[in-house]
């Protein structure tokens, strides 16, 4: 299953210094520059509740008086926020919501967070009818097909988990379809904007982002999300099949520097991974099998772990047997090459022919061995 290590990682910034919200006793009503933000959830009483603004990274906390809270403050756009309640050792789901000048209602289940309702602002309120409306179908089946995957890989049935990628594959085609058909009856839109920030990060199409960038009225492209189409744009230009693959270079375990442009004059899978991503581990063996059958013929891979940990990569690299050229800056997703190609989840791979160019993205199984098939025959 294809998830963005940037939503895998929220946690390990989300918990830090809160800024608290006055007390319910003094909500002001809002102005059009502000915000007051009052809920309820019903079956706790007391305990903390978080907001975490993504535009600003700035967190905010409330605490609960018999269930009620308040948020206040001013906005100078719309942007998108989680809501989230956090116990000792148990991070509660996130719930996504619009924030902007006006006044908001939450109301909200214990320990069903996700399916709290909140209302009262014109950007929230479109959003909740497309979260509810336009994609109920699919969010219904997503939730069900995930289900059935962590099941799965619980069970460590890699049949069950193999079958159930091929689904999500069709559902994030899905998604992509109920985007775009959104945003072009939707063109003023900030909701069409974040939908297209986030759902057409992960290995992005230019010609696709292009048009559904173009969609986008005036006032939205030069919004915060629409300039953050145009930079995922911009990323997306930038690693399109047959452009020249961005250089860099990393140390691999002993400490020599390999670059992308070294391998020039064979055929080269630069392959992003890392020894915490399940998926990445499930698709070493399709690696081995394709390095051990055309290496002779001039294919090589340049493994590019996301690690922090050197311990944690050495052992992965040693049992999956993955017998090639390794390397990390052990900075995690801050590298400089995930900025440099874009990338939004692994695992994420990108085929070069001999002279450094673009030939395939994102190649997995038996779609690399075909396109090994096709350029080293």
């Amino acid at each position: 299953m294809k998830r963005s290590f940037v939503a895998a990682l929220v946690f390990a910034f989300l918990f830090g210094a809160c800024h608290s919200s006055e007390s319910a006793k003094d909500l002001h009503t809002p102005t059009d520059s502000s915000y007051a933000i009052i809920g309820k959830i019903t079956g706790q009483d007391t305990g903390t509740i978080f907001i975490y603004h993504s535009r600003t990274r700035v967190h905010d906390s409330a605490r609960l008086d018999h269930g009620y809270f308040t948020f206040k403050g001013k906005s100078d756009t719309v942007e998108f926020c989680n809501l989230y309640i956090y116990k000792q050792g148990d991070p509660n789901n996130l719930k996504g919501f619009f924030l902007e000048n006006g006044k908001l209602s939450m109301l909200i289940k214990k320990d069903s967070l996700q399916d709290a309702l909140i209302t009262g602002t014109p950007t929230q309120d479109e959003y909740h009818l497309f979260e509810t409306v336009t994609e109920k179908s699919y969010n219904d089946r997503m939730a069900a097909t995930a289900k059935l995957y962590y099941s799965a890989r619980d069970r460590k049935d890699k049949k069950s988990m193999d079958s159930l990628d091929k689904i999500f594959d069709d559902l994030d085609k899905e998604q992509k379809k109920i985007i775009t058909d959104y945003t072009r009856t939707h063109p003023a839109s900030t909701v069409s904007a974040y939908e297209i920030n986030e759902n057409f990060r992960y290995n992005p199409d230019a010609g696709q982002v292009e048009n559904l960038y173009g969609m986008l009225n005036d006032s939205i492209q030069l919004g915060f999300y629409g300039r953050a189409v145009h930079e995922l744009l911009k990323k997306a230009r930038v690693t399109a099949i047959g452009q020249a693959a961005p250089d860099f270079s990393a140390p691999d375990a002993l400490g020599k520097s390999f670059s992308v442009s070294s391998f020039k004059g064979r055929i080269v899978l630069v392959d992003f991974w890392a020894s915490w991503c399940g998926p990445c581990r499930r698709e070493s063996p399709a690696l081995v099998k394709a390095y051990r059958q055309f290496h002779a013929k001039g294919f090589d891979i340049l493994g590019v772990s996301l690690d922090e940990s050197k311990e944690e990569w050495e052992k992965a690299v040693k049992d999956d047997k993955l017998d090639w050229t390794q390397i990390s800056d052990l900075k995690g997703s801050e590298t400089d090459a995930v900025s440099l190609y874009g990338i939004q989840g692994i695992p994420m791979n990108f085929l070069l022919d001999k002279d450094g160019k673009i030939i395939g993205k994102d190649l997995r199984g038996e779609n690399l061995m075909k396109k090994l098939q096709e350029v080293l025959p």
